[in-house]
């Protein structure tokens, strides 16, 4: 029996868990490349190896705020996302159909306390050093 290509195996996720829309599975699958990239470019890292919770957490933010930018949160909330747990969720659902492997020690807590998400995507791009003003007060009647 042959297995079922990315699409398909998106397909029966979403059969099952209809929470996230489907450009989050393909975003998940290429934040993972990306982090796997970036570990390998680390001193004394040249192999692909696995990746923890945390470290994907990591490169989800950099990977999505590379393409996405100001616009990140946007998109995330789109497609469902509103939480790191959200994040944890996607990836095991990609391994309960075999599109992404775990070891013994894998566990969606791993994606539990990753950051929050305004801090983390709308944050790098508010103006630094900049205090919103305080509102006026009313003048009296």
């Amino acid at each position: 029996m042959q297995e079922p290509s990315f699409e398909e195996a998106v397909e029966q996720i979403l059969a099952k868990d209809p929470r996230y829309h489907r450009d989050a599975y393909l975003f998940i699958r290429e934040a993972l490349d990306h982090t796997q990239k970036m570990i390998a470019r680390l001193p004394k890292k040249s192999e692909v190896r696995h990746v923890s919770g945390q470290e994907l957490l990591k490169g989800i933010r950099e990977y999505a705020l590379q393409h996405f930018g100001p616009m990140t949160l946007t998109v995330l909330e789109e497609w469902g996302v509103r939480r790191c747990e959200d994040f944890g969720e996607i990836v095991f659902g990609m391994v309960e159909v075999r599109l992404l492997a775990k070891t013994e020690k894998d566990s969606r807590d791993d994606f539990k306390c990753g950051y929050e998400f305004p801090e983390a995507f709308r944050k790098p791009f508010l103006p630094s050093g900049k205090v919103p003003a305080p509102a006026p007060a009313a003048k009296p009647a």
